[in-house]
């Protein structure tokens, strides 16, 4: 039977784990109130009205 080894238990502990009050939760995810990845945009509603984009043209020299 192997022999168990409390002082290797202490080296598997994450030290960057956020250390919280006694009947307190860490909270490791964000909330957010819909499903799926949040907008890089930030609260934009789309479509706009106008695409503040200009496509690049190439001038081909000769």
């Amino acid at each position: 039977m192997a022999k168990g080894d409390n002082g290797k238990k202490k080296a598997r502990i994450d030290p960057t784990w956020p250390r919280v009050g006694e009947g307190e939760h860490p909270v490791s995810e964000l909330a957010a109130d819909r499903q799926g990845a949040l907008s890089p945009f930030g609260d934009v509603v789309f479509p706009l009205e106008s695409v503040p984009y200009v496509h690049p043209e190439t001038e081909i020299n000769k």
